[in-house]
């Protein structure tokens, strides 16, 4: 019989890849055991295994979760064509609060993404990169087309966008939502910051 929406593989599955975001960005890949996983989740070791046959296939579909997940989110937020924000100067200010507010709303995810990349086989590291690639890439498009219509001032388009990709994705590393600037405060600082970085007006 087919598995029905909200059916209790379904909660597994996901319950399973809650809990190993968890430990992974706690522990690491390396040092989590499947059956630290199986226990943290309440199933016995071999269940995990009719969900992901190996270990590094559970890594490879949370890194690629949050990837498509975050491409996503960025076709959602991406102004629409012809409206005021669709200048390459708005286009970037939704990009850096997009990704931001994704990252911040992912703490977990975004950790394991970032620091488990060399536990991937070559194959599978290399999807992931692809992806990345295809995100940045829409970042690398608005710096060009800001660069050409000479509202930025870049000397090197991808150089800058791995720059503000860095810049962006290391607020999770220190913000905490009870210290002194809001996630709200926090954008915009960092819109302000990318902004200069470009050499445009904020």
């Amino acid at each position: 019989m087919a598995r029905t929406t909200g059916s209790d593989g379904e909660k597994t599955e996901a319950a399973i890849r809650e809990a190993a975001l968890a430990l992974i960005a706690r522990l690491g890949f390396e040092a989590m055991s499947m059956r630290q996983l199986a226990a943290q989740v309440g199933v016995q070791p071999a269940a995990l295994y009719r969900y992901f046959p190996t270990k590094e296939e559970l890594l490879h579909a949370l890194m690629r979760d949050h990837m498509e997940h975050l491409i996503a989110s960025w076709g959602e937020a991406r102004p629409a064509y012809g409206s005021n924000q669709e200048t390459p100067a708005g286009r970037l200010a939704t990009f850096v609060e997009n990704h931001i507010r994704f990252h911040l709303a992912r703490r977990d995810a975004t950790h394991v993404s970032n620091l488990e990349l060399r536990s991937l086989s070559e194959e599978r590291l290399n999807h992931i990169l692809a992806l990345r690639s295809q995100y940045e890439s829409e970042l690398r498009a608005i710096l060009a087309d800001g660069q050409r219509a000479g509202v930025f001032r870049i000397d090197d388009v991808a150089l800058t966008a791995m720059a503000i990709i860095q810049m962006i994705t290391g607020v999770i590393v220190w913000f905490r939502p009870e210290l002194r600037l809001s996630e709200d405060e926090v954008a915009a600082n960092y819109h302000n910051m990318t902004m200069r970085l470009v050499g445009a007006d904020a």
